[in-house]
């Protein structure tokens, strides 16, 4: 008599990983391709529509560099505007599937490259634009709907591994949720700086009549926070699938409208999508043509690939530092709205109004002259308006006047600045400490020791300048 013995319960990391390569329908993935590479494509073209290209990257006579990456410098001549049509290009193929993996491997180094020359122009959605990008590269978005899998039939396929559907869903709730958990501010609890920009848009079709209103701007603020925490998980669950989604489609129009950020609200919007059951998009075709949908591929289990624990193993890697980044500001001291110290690629959107001017004063102490410089004079509006509230951006900017201004004498330059900060409607207060010689403090990631603490109470009632924001496409960086 054979004694069969018990069934092994399949360990948490095999469910995972089993979990992660079943089949699912790829029509959301796909429909994912195409609606990046369109609105990939209607980027380029703004940039060309409004002449950025030249402003941007040929005529400033300075650049300020992310750490570690100096050595990214602009094409020479015509090359930035020969760089802008190859990603429109590069766009046009993503979206038709033509040589999908080359052309995104080829968009992300491309649209990166641009996003490193300047930090002036630093906008969260084209960060977020390099990581998507990124990942597209690796995920099998191309077996349908493309030229790929015209030309190659055995390329062909309905479905793809859920992992690819879920390494997008979760870049994208982590947008969302560090969105919301920033937003967890004294300021904004308070309204602020929500009710400075709904004043300003008071001409608001319909609503805009209720932007001046107190319960608006509370509700504004306090809704978009829990939009943000809330609203990955409000998607993925079927009774509340339908009101997250018309609450996300309403929360990135009114952006649109609110803050002129580009494409920003529409790509939100496509990626909002991907909470969506995967074959969604078949089922719109059935309701949009009252026929069938086509049925995707059998979901039945597969034999896992070989590299299947190498695969996942790099997934949960690269979601780790989407979590970390976003944290480090709490290695700094301070407050980072003011200090900006960890701002950036955290998804800290919105919560800052802040304004700031700088002076800087150029010391040859070698003949005892000293000379004020003003920003402008080798910076665009837009570079030194965001300098002058980033610590790292005026260090770079004391170095470059030390290299740049003559000296008369064996000593260095000594450069110093004043700068004036206010934070959402603060009284302006000092920033940097005005003695200490800027061009001899080294550039490292370490917290800079000379910007000064925020002082400044909030105000109880902040004075809003009623000016109705511009109705042309802003310059990106001008926020």
């Amino acid at each position: 008599m054979t004694v069969r013995s018990p069934a092994v319960a399949p360990s948490l990391w095999q469910r995972l990983r089993d979990a992660l390569f079943a089949p699912v329908d790829n029509a959301s993935l796909v429909f994912f391709r195409i609606a990046f590479g369109l609105l990939m494509l209607w980027e380029v073209s703004r940039y060309f529509r409004y002449g950025w290209i030249h402003p941007q990257w040929i005529e400033p006579q300075f650049l300020f560099k992310y750490y570690g990456f100096s050595w990214v410098r602009p094409w020479l001549g015509n090359g930035m505007y020969i760089h802008w049509w190859a990603l429109g290009g590069l766009a046009a193929f993503i979206t038709i599937g033509f040589l999908y993996r080359l052309s995104t491997a080829l968009f992300f180094l491309g649209f990166t490259y641009c996003f490193l020359l300047d930090q002036a122009t630093y906008l969260n959605h084209f960060y977020l634009i390099c990581l998507l990008s990124f990942l597209l590269i690796f995920l099998p978005a191309n077996r349908a709907l493309s030229a790929d899998a015209w030309f190659r039939p055995r390329l062909r396929a309905q479905t793809a591994p859920a992992w690819a559907l879920w390494i997008l869903r979760a870049q994208i709730a982590i947008v969302y949720f560090f969105g919301g958990l920033a937003k967890f501010s004294p300021d904004w609890l308070r309204g602020e700086p929500m009710r400075a920009h709904m004043a300003k848009n008071t001409s608001f079709p319909v609503i805009g009549q209720f932007f001046r209103e107190e319960w608006a701007v509370y509700a504004v603020s306090y809704g978009g926070l829990f939009l943000d925490l809330l609203i990955a998980p409000l998607l993925l669950w079927r009774r509340t699938r339908i009101p997250a989604l018309c609450a996300g489609i309403i929360f990135h129009l009114i952006n649109s409208q609110l803050f002129r950020i580009g494409i920003f609200p529409w790509l939100g919007i496509a990626a909002t999508l991907l909470f969506l059951p995967p074959s969604w998009p078949r089922w719109l075709i059935h309701l949009v043509r009252r026929k069938t949908p086509l049925a995707s591929e059998s979901a039945s289990a597969r034999a896992l690939p070989r590299h299947a624990t190498v695969v996942l193993s790099l997934l949960g890697v690269y979601v780790l530092l989407q979590l970390l980044v976003p944290l480090r500001h709490f290695l700094y001291p301070g407050r980072v709205d003011w200090t900006s110290e960890g701002h950036r690629f955290s998804w800290r959107m919105k919560l800052v109004d802040r304004q700031a001017r700088a002076r800087f004063y150029v010391i040859d102490e070698n003949v005892g002259r000293e000379a004020q410089v003003n920003p402008r004079t080798y910076l665009r509006s837009v570079q030194a308006n965001k300098m002058a509230a980033t610590p790292d951006m005026i260090l770079q900017f004391a170095h470059f006047l030390a290299g740049k201004l003559p000296q008369r004498g064996v000593k260095p330059l000594r450069v110093e600045a004043r700068v004036m900060a206010s934070l959402n409607g603060r009284k302006p207060e000092l920033f940097v400490n005005q003695s200490v010689n800027l061009a001899a403090e080294p550039r490292t990631l370490r917290p800079a020791p000379w910007i000064l603490p925020m002082k400044e109470p909030l105000p109880m009632i902040r004075p809003v300048d009623a000016k109705p924001a511009p109705a042309e496409e802003s310059e990106p960086g001008a926020e």
